[in-house]
């Protein structure tokens, strides 16, 4: 028998042999690579007419329009307006998402899809793999059982691990090629507060619903993950159709559809977005987004845009979270921003879920994109971007409530964290550069 001392150095041995193998493996995904920093010079302010097809253009964007026609904050509103969509649809209903988990909100939501798909109405839901992964089987299995067709996105599989990182984070719902609802809620009772965790008051966030051609192009989007889910799909049942009244496709506004699909080796169209936004603002850049982590090109951005003059402005997640871990690791790297004056706000009263960027008085971006590596590099989000005055002023009452509900968080404040914050922020870091 080894003895002690040999014991131990047998383990140190295996252990950086994990660890190097690690790193290897790392280094091939291209976890190191190079990323690219924008450098553009006399970028058009949000108001110039070349700045819609300038950005869609260099955040491999498109181009639709659209009406935002409703708006609503807060679960109470959010969860009740989705059921009564579907229970007003005639012939389709398209839901995507990524956080679904068991109880009353999921079990509404199943007795209205199955409602309609029992009087004839095509039900076609595509749920992340990991983000369901609490809900038991027999909950899809009800629903399969009742015409409607599930499909999963991007199970884990033994041939590829890494991929299993790549996950949908879309929310989604499409009526009747009529209507669409977008926003960053998903199909939880966690969004009514979570008491284990100090959170007894209702999450944060917002949903918005759009009508117009902008709906058309939604649906194909939904159409490229229900076939990347590995399933074929009827066409005659399931056209894809294009609006042949150009008189609405002009008249309405102009509107950006930004999915975020499979990021590149070396940038996101989200990550672009959010970077030719910064760079337009002239007077305003207020940001709503849970899991806010921007490194130092994004970081170097809007540090820019205060030297500007522009009023920067951060909603983020205080200490009522759903991943504590996540808000240490931001914290980490609020230091920069504080010294350079910009304003960082850590909602109070529970979770804060609601991603937008509101710029200037005129163009605003909302989905389910955060500022952060994960929405960056490995999720398919989706964003619809627009100056249509509507949607920019309910943004702007949003954004409003929730720094009025928030602690501002100064620069010698945040200097005296606890210690034992400092170490789990900095250790959750290191993840986060790495995935």
């Amino acid at each position: 028998m080894l003895p002690f001392d040999n014991w131990l150095s047998v383990i140190l041995l295996i252990g950086v042999c994990i660890a190097v193998v690690i790193l290897i493996v790392l280094y091939v995904q291209g976890v190191f690579r190079r990323r690219i920093h924008y450098k553009i010079f006399n970028f058009p302010s949000p108001t110039a007419p070349d700045f819609s097809p300038t950005v869609a253009s260099l955040s491999d964007s498109f181009i639709s329009s659209a009406e935002a026609t409703k708006f609503w904050v807060k679960a109470d509103e959010i969860q009740p307006a989705r059921l009564n969509a579907i229970r007003c649809a005639q012939h389709r209903i398209l839901f995507e998402t990524y956080i679904m988990t068991p109880g009353e909100r999921a079990d509404a939501f199943a007795t209205a899809l199955i409602e309609k798909a029992n009087s004839g109405v095509t039900v076609q839901v595509v749920v992340d793999s990991y983000g369901a992964k609490s809900v038991p089987e027999r909950y899809w299995k009800n629903l399969e059982l009742s015409g409607v067709e599930v499909r999963f996105f991007n199970p884990f599989s033994w041939r590829s691990p890494y991929d299993y990182l790549k996950r949908s984070h879309r929310k989604l719902l499409l009526i009747d090629d009529q209507i669409a609802l977008i926003g960053g809620a998903g199909i939880s009772d966690y969004w009514d507060g979570i008491p284990e965790q100090g959170d007894r008051a209702p999450w944060f966030d917002f949903e918005a619903q759009f009508e117009g051609p902008v709906v058309e192009r939604l649906h194909g989007l939904f159409i490229q993950h229900w076939l990347d889910s590995g399933t074929t799909i009827d066409l005659g049942k399931n056209p894809l159709t294009q609006s042949s009244n150009q008189t609405l496709q002009t008249s309405l506004p102009t509107v950006l559809i930004t999915s975020g699909e499979d990021p590149s080796y070396r940038d996101s169209s989200i990550r672009a977005l959010y970077q030719m936004l910064v760079m337009s603002a002239q007077s305003r850049i207020w940001i709503a987004s849970p899991y806010f982590l921007p490194f130092s090109n994004i970081q170097k951005l809007l540090i820019d845009a205060k030297h500007r003059g522009v009023d920067v402005r951060i909603l983020t997640m205080g200490s009522k979270t759903d991943k504590p871990f996540v808000h240490y690791s931001a914290r980490e790297l609020y230091k920069k921003l504080l010294q350079e004056g910009i304003e960082i706000y850590e909602y109070q009263p529970s979770m804060m879920h609601g991603k937008t960027v509101l710029i200037d008085d005129s163009w605003v971006s909302m989905g389910s994109a955060n500022f952060d590596p994960r929405s960056f590099w490995s999720n398919d989000e989706l964003n619809v971007s627009t100056a249509q005055p509507f949607l920019c002023q309910n943004v702007e009452n949003f954004l409003s409530n929730g720094f009025r509900e928030s602690h501002c968080i100064s620069y010698q404040e945040w200097k005296r964290r606890p210690l034992i914050q400092k170490i789990r922020g900095k250790v959750m870091l290191l993840f986060y550069l790495l995935l």
